[in-house]
């Protein structure tokens, strides 16, 4: 370890934009803990670091209070300190009329999305706060769904309306702390998860249509350029999308 070495935490990194930029973040020189749900998927992770000694391996979930409370415990433990949280897990539900959601299907999101989000939030203020130097930076995966709905999205939609009213509250109460935080904005990164908009999804005209994706390396070059800031300066928030994807305009 070097004395210039920083300390990460990404959430969801056992799988697309989260194991994106973990890799990216051990690439740059950070020490990251990976966490998630899933034991092997972290490891895989980790076995695509270019410098897996980098990579620690933390399973837990993070909707439940506790764990998180372990998980920071052993992130204080194994590293000393944190400089970045990335609130990246995340779910969404079945594109189904919101008569046909059922009430499980919309608080499994809300845990994983918004709560989740915010404990992992409240913990790293707890560590920045105390640690020495003081400070860090936290940015939330917000998504262009916080700007514009997609059709029979409520669940998904919502909370990610409320993580920007996280990300402000949080950059506010941040500043007496040194503590940064901001949002990133993806639109349609090529991951498992945007697989089905390169058969065709729903449009709000009703019609189903293929949408432009990008690559998922984009979205860890934009995280690396607002986590290696000065701690004088923070994106609040930032869109990366794909160029020709129905977002700005009529669709």
């Amino acid at each position: 370890m070097t004395e210039a070495c920083k300390f990460a935490l990404v959430t969801g990194a056992g799988s697309g934009i989260g194991r994106a930029a973990a890799l990216a973040l051990i690439q740059a020189g950070y020490r990251v803990a990976l966490v998630g749900r899933r034991r092997e998927a972290l490891e895989a992770t980790a076995a695509l670091a270019s410098d897996s000694a980098c990579a620690l391996v933390l399973p837990a979930d993070v909707t439940q209070s506790t764990e998180v409370a372990a998980l920071f415990d052993r992130v204080r433990q194994e590293f000393g300190r944190l400089d970045l949280l990335f609130n990246n897990a995340g779910m969404g539900a079945p594109a189904v009329p919101i008569d046909e959601l059922s009430f499980g299907q919309w608080q499994a999101v809300v845990n994983v999305n918004l709560s989740a989000s915010f404990l992992c939030a409240q913990a790293a203020f707890k560590l920045m706060k105390s640690q020495s130097p003081r400070g860090g930076r936290i940015i939330n995966n917000g998504s262009i769904s916080a700007h514009a709905p997609r059709p029979n999205s409520a669940p998904y939609t919502a909370t990610k309306h409320a993580i920007t009213g996280l990300t402000k509250s949080l950059s506010l109460d941040g500043r007496a702390f040194d503590i940064a935080c901001g949002q990133l904005d993806i639109g349609n990164a090529l991951t498992e998860m945007a697989l089905p908009m390169t058969r065709g999804v729903p449009q709000a005209n009703g019609e189903i249509a293929v949408e432009a994706t990008m690559d998922v390396s984009h979205v860890a070059s934009a995280l690396l350029y607002m986590a290696g800031l000065p701690m004088s300066a923070n994106v609040q928030f930032m869109t990366v999308m794909a160029t020709t994807m129905p977002f700005v305009g009529r669709g």
